[in-house]
């Protein structure tokens, strides 16, 4: 039987990108402020810390770092969904599958992870995420866009205000 490498890490650093069912949809920036109570609830149950995270009409990319010993990501997800999508009536038109597991039909069922290997892969990683509301067209330049961490980098002066506005997409091809 082959051996397969556990992609998991405990205490690791993770990207992700999770995404609403309805990709029309602006959800996520309408309803900003539940997303976000969302996320610090269950910050409080099961800590993590946010290294980087931009939240976009129909999806959003965070970087996590999971405490020591932990590396249940999809528990954290599975919550956040949830306690988002509570604050919603259903889904008008909702497949049985749906339904049949109590879901609102908001989010895609799965979402995307990649554990962070090295600091060059972190660091590409926050340049994508900072630049992704210019590369979807919410934004000119990344400082623009107002639900991004690129304002904490600005005021710790780990970035600077202009950055991301000389041609910084050449370099970013991160999917």
């Amino acid at each position: 039987m082959p051996q397969y490498r556990r992609w998991r890490q405990a205490g690791g650093t993770y990207f992700f990108t999770v995404n609403l069912q309805d990709r029309r949809q602006r959800l996520l920036v309408d309803q900003v402020d539940a997303l976000r109570a969302a996320v610090a609830a269950v910050k409080k149950v099961h800590p993590f810390d946010i290294d980087a995270s931009v939240i976009l009409p129909n999806h959003l990319h965070m970087i996590w770092t999971l405490p020591k010993g932990d590396d249940d990501f999809s528990t954290r997800w599975r919550l956040i969904k949830t306690r988002f999508s509570i604050r919603f009536s259903a889904a008008t038109s909702r497949r049985s599958s749906k339904q049949h597991k109590r879901e609102k039909g908001i989010w895609q069922r799965r979402f995307y992870e990649h554990l962070i290997r090295d600091d060059h892969d972190l660091n590409e990683h926050i340049d994508y995420i900072h630049f992704n509301p210019v590369k979807h067209g919410h934004a000119d330049r990344p400082v623009d866009w107002p639900y991004s961490s690129i304002h904490r980098f600005i005021r710790q002066g780990t970035l600077t205000a202009d950055w991301g506005t000389n041609g910084m997409d050449s370099n970013l091809d991160l999917g």
